[in-house]
């Protein structure tokens, strides 16, 4: 059978530019898969001058002829995804292509409500979360307590899980202004929406496989946000790295032939949490405004740092990364002097390994490899060769201390503007 599937993650704490390199690549695919989270993801494409930014709808929808799967493994908001459908079929994108797993679970307008009132709950203590109910829907679904797009297709089902959940969250809803009706029967009225669009999507994908259709498994957030191995409680609710594709899709493990993890050029973080390279200086200014470096679900500013392999070393280690897609080297024009942490400082000893504590991830110093910088623009440059051999050292230095190679650079937001640089270790020099 063909091995013809591909994980991309995000290989940092989110915001790598999944959502440009996941369109790059689809153009060269049949079917591209969401398989985690939910619209506290913001993909941002732009192509042919125009910006999509999209949160639930994988990031080949601007291709007409690909299939755009929203997994099991989501949670979906109907409200959300319905508003996101009609603003892209405004902008004459067609949303035919979309199928819904019948059995992703659904983010009701209470669990935005609870979001918000535990956010708030926890002061000093928040975690930094979208408010978009993310983390709540996940819950539901682990208690036995959510409900699922099929469920919301049966009026009688539908409405008994809104009934038995307002009972179970009444306390958590006294002051919240919903009532059960108005709930159930806007939920009703999505159902009717988006009934064309559900599908055992699970089978759907599994034909395809074995079809030998090329598909892509496109992840949310990033390999520190996963619930199992990010920064802990920083995280996000659901699995963010590859293997989260397999049970997020229905998919047998096996069938993942590859993985492409991104990576910025440099480091951001948005919300709270240990960042080690952080910069607080100048230099942390100029990649928060020449990168533009605004969360595209929520607005907030990231917090901007050096590039640190410790995080890329683990994200390799975790996700089984076979090649790297460096996004935003643009960004890092015009700086004399550039730095890379390969490792950290502890206690007095230097340590390549990601901790696993807070603490100590807290306390750590990052240990930096300095290289020359370069002033020349490349945003126009299309293959490895026209890079500034300073910019072609920075990516052969990566390659060299993270053994893994570097398959893809971003040289600009623009589809267009993108490298396939196979040939970019033997470029340097």
């Amino acid at each position: 059978m063909k091995h013809n599937i591909t994980a991309v993650v995000g290989a940092q704490w989110g915001d790598e530019g999944k959502g440009k390199i996941t369109h790059f690549l689809a153009e060269k695919a049949d079917i591209i898969a969401r398989y985690g989270g939910g619209n506290n993801a913001g993909h941002t494409i732009i192509a042919g001058g125009e910006t999509f930014k999209l949160h639930h709808i994988p990031s080949g929808i601007l291709y007409p002829e690909k299939i755009c799967i929203l997994g099991n493994g989501m949670v979906i908001d109907p409200e959300v995804l319905r508003d996101e459908c009609e603003r892209l079929k405004s902008r004459g994108i067609s949303c035919e292509n979309i199928r819904i797993s019948d059995r992703a679970h659904i983010i009701m307008p209470y669990h935005r409500w609870i979001d918000s009132c535990q956010e708030k709950k926890r002061g000093d203590l928040r975690l930094g979360t979208t408010g978009r109910g993310i983390g709540p829907a996940y819950v539901d679904k682990v208690s036995r307590e959510g409900i699922r797009v099929i469920d919301m297709l049966d009026e009688q089902i539908l409405r008994g899980k809104i009934h038995s959940n307002f009972i179970e969250k009444e306390e958590l809803l006294r002051e919240s202004g919903m009532n059960e009706k108005q709930v159930f029967e806007r939920c009703l009225g999505l159902a009717d929406y988006f009934r064309p669009y559900v599908a055992d999507t699970s089978l759907f994908l599994y034909n395809a496989y074995k079809d030998g259709k090329t598909i892509i498994l496109e992840g949310a957030q990033g390999a520190l946000l996963d619930l199992e191995f990010g920064t802990y409680p920083f995280v996000t609710s659901s699995s963010s790295i590859s293997g989260g594709g397999s049970p997020g899709t229905g998919l047998p493990p096996y069938a993942i032939s590859s993985v492409v993890g991104i990576s910025k050029a440099y480091t951001t973080r948005v919300g709270t949490g240990p960042f080690p390279t952080e910069l607080s200086d100048n230099t942390g200014e100029h990649l928060l405004k020449t990168g533009i470096e605004y969360g595209t679900t929520t607005g907030r500013a990231r917090r901007c740092g050096w590039l640190d392999l410790v995080i890329l070393r683990y994200a390799i280690r975790i996700n089984g990364i076979n090649s790297l897609a460096i996004t935003k080297l643009d960004v890092l024009g015009g700086m004399d002097s550039l730095k890379i942490a390969h490792a950290y400082s502890h206690n007095g000893k230097e340590i390549t390994e990601f901790p696993s504590s807070l603490q100590v991830l807290s306390d750590c110093k990052p240990v930096y490899t300095e290289l020359d910088g370069w002033n020349e623009n490349i945003r126009d440059c299309r293959n490895a060769d026209e890079l500034p051999e300073t910019a072609r050292a920075y990516i052969k230095t990566l390659e060299q201390l993270l053994d893994v190679p570097v398959s893809i650079i971003s040289v600009g937001p623009d589809k267009d503007e993108t490298i396939m640089c196979s040939k970019v270790t033997a470029a340097a020099h």
